[in-house]
């Protein structure tokens, strides 16, 4: 058995396979710190090289504390400390989520996902997200909401703070059929990248920014373009996806392909490129376009069933206006019947 089992993450790109004494040599020098993140055996998440005490010996004074964790290839300061919030969510096929926040807590939304409050809830329209990843002042707002009109989102987000003395609720709904996830993003690295749709609520502290794609065939073929969200943080974000939604988990190397607009979200460490449907005959008659999402892991991978840009080609096409024929609704006497009734479309 081979023991070149060890991947490491260098800018956000995966690297890897690698043996304990290939990796000895480049933690020592410095190229590898501590908190680079490594991925090995028994582990189900990436995690800081200095959280690894197979790797404790490779650092000058053996396993020191260890430094705030930041992400890959990420520059900026770790996010804040996100609020600790209670959630649930509620329905079936048009679900919402409802947060209970202590007295002081705190929660942000998308613009237009707001269902109902308590009345000890003291709703703010704010630039950005109003994170600390944000920068301070002015411009770090300017920024922020910058970044937000990329994505085609609206300049401003809602946030909704407990300022009564007892625990008070807030709740968001779903914009159109499928599920709401929850992700606590301790458990992935502290970021997820996601369809600019995809976000509707989290934790005050999460920075909801963007992620622009790295390879050329990913950005014009991907159906998302060259721009993600990317949610970082230590707390609870909620996304929302159409239909239904499976989470699959990638090992080391493993790769699987789907249809573009089915991806929903991925972990960072997760590779994300283009490739063409092979065939001729697949590729123009098959119905499905000419290229396919393939994604490589280690990581985790959400998938939605229904993307809203299929379901709405649909109701387009069926709609009598547009030339399409009503199904499952005309009565026995068919195009009379629709007479009859008052239907003259």
């Amino acid at each position: 058995m081979s023991d070149k089992v060890w991947y490491v993450s260098v800018g956000g790109k995966q690297q890897g396979p690698h043996s304990l004494e290939e990796l000895a040599p480049r933690f020592r020098s410095g190229e590898l710190s501590r908190s680079t993140y490594v991925y090995g055996p028994g582990m189900e998440n990436w995690m800081a090289a200095g959280d690894r005490p197979e790797l404790a010996a490779f650092f000058d004074g053996g396993s020191a504390t260890v430094p705030p964790i930041s992400s890959p290839g990420d520059d900026a300061p770790a996010p804040a400390v996100a609020h600790d919030i209670d959630y649930e969510i509620f329905g079936e096929e048009m679900q919402f989520v409802e947060i209970t926040l202590d007295p002081g807590e705190a929660c942000l939304s998308e613009a237009g996902a707001f269902m109902y409050m308590d009345p000890g809830i003291r709703m703010e329209t704010i630039f950005g997200d109003g994170s600390a990843a944000q920068g301070g002042g002015l411009m770090g707002m300017l920024m922020s909401a910058g970044k937000r009109v990329l994505t085609g989102e609206s300049l401003f987000m809602t946030v909704f703070a407990n300022q009564a003395g007892s625990r008070q609720r807030v709740a968001f709904a779903a914009p159109y059929p499928g599920r709401i996830i929850a992700v606590d993003l301790r458990q992935h690295g502290r970021t997820v990248l996601c369809q600019k749709d995809a976000f509707l609520c989290s934790a005050k502290g999460i920075s909801v920014g963007i992620a622009f794609q790295k390879r050329l065939g990913a950005g014009f073929f991907g159906g998302e373009g060259f721009i993600l969200q990317k949610l970082e943080g230590d707390g609870l974000a909620f996304m929302h996806a159409g239909g239904t939604v499976v989470e699959r988990s990638l090992g080391p190397g493993e790769t699987m392909r789907l249809d573009t607009g089915c991806l929903v979200a991925f972990e960072q460490q997760v590779s994300y490129d283009i490739e063409m449907v092979k065939g001729i005959k697949s590729m123009f008659f098959g119905g499905e376009g000419m290229f396919y999402a393939a994604l490589t892991g280690p990581g985790k991978v959400w998938i939605q069933s229904l993307p809203f840009s299929r379901l709405a080609r649909r109701i387009y096409a069926a709609a009598p206006q547009t030339g399409g024929k009503r199904r499952g609704e005309g009565s026995v006497l068919g195009g009379l019947g629709d007479l009859v009734m008052g239907d003259r479309d």
